[in-house]
């Protein structure tokens, strides 16, 4: 290798779920003096203009090819920010610049790679909802852009009769408008109608909003991909306040419900 070469770095950065109150430190130190800002057109527009910083926006569904690009752009020297929503190793681009790693040269590997976490969306749904995930829970992404729908309905099963909380990422979009349909008359099947389900949408954004409901009342329908829908387990339950609204949460000894 040319002795003359300088090996920039990549930062990925999670941006949090919304406001940019929901970003870590961190991930605003990590942004102050990168050269280069690759990500989804959205998140990109979240950082504000600033001299020295080229901004490479893309369009969805091109995570590989924005993750070849931080590695051309830092093999060229430059400080490479790549932004995600929420956490970018959640459902997001971290594994996507590891798989091109994975797959590309062995000079990728030699680039420096720092992962800045962020707030990811089941985290700060559960803060806006109480403390749903205060017991055993796990994430399943529903889009079946990279998995067959089988693996998701499998995982939904196994999650179901593992009584776990389960935080759904991906929910529906125009192009998958039948997958939370789905999903739902799978749990149905599996899990006690009065189970609580949160539907939080756009969380951290000004048309931020929350729907508690149950397993049987809950309307899918009015899931679009800014919601993240979360399904309580056997324990799972819900206090009522005051004013008329509710906490969610789950107890941390499981058997604890009278």
């Amino acid at each position: 290798m040319n002795m003359s070469y300088h090996r920039g770095e990549i930062r990925v950065i999670g941006l949090g779920p919304g406001d940019h109150r929901f970003m870590t430190h961190d991930a605003d130190l990590a942004l102050a003096d990168a050269t280069d800002l690759i990500g989804y057109i959205p998140y990109v527009e979240r950082i504000p203009p600033r001299a020295g910083l080229i901004r490479h926006a893309t369009d969805n569904r091109v995570e590989l090819d924005r993750a070849r690009h931080a590695l051309d752009l830092a093999h060229q020297g430059k400080v490479v920010a790549i932004v995600s929503g929420g956490d970018p190793g959640v459902f997001a681009m971290a594994a996507a610049l590891f798989e091109a790693i994975d797959h590309g040269t062995p000079e990728d590997r030699l680039i420096p790679i720092n992962i800045h976490p962020g707030i990811s969306a089941m985290n700060a749904a559960a803060a806006k909802l109480g403390a749903p995930l205060g017991h055993d829970f796990c994430a399943i992404s529903l889009s079946d852009n990279l998995k067959p729908w089988d693996v998701i309905a499998r995982r939904l099963k196994a999650a179901a009769e593992g009584d776990f909380v389960i935080a759904l990422y991906n929910p529906a979009s125009k192009a998958r408008p039948q997958s939370i349909f789905d999903a739902f008359k799978l749990l149905r099947d599996i899990k006690a109608p009065s189970t609580p389900v949160a539907f939080a949408r756009a969380v951290g954004r000004h048309d931020e909003k929350h729907t508690l409901t149950t397993l049987a009342e809950a309307d899918p329908s009015i899931v679009d991909m800014a919601t993240l829908v979360m399904i309580g387990s056997s324990e799972t339950r819900f206090i009522d306040k005051p004013d008329g609204t509710r906490w969610l949460y789950t107890p941390r000894s499981y058997g604890a419900r009278p």
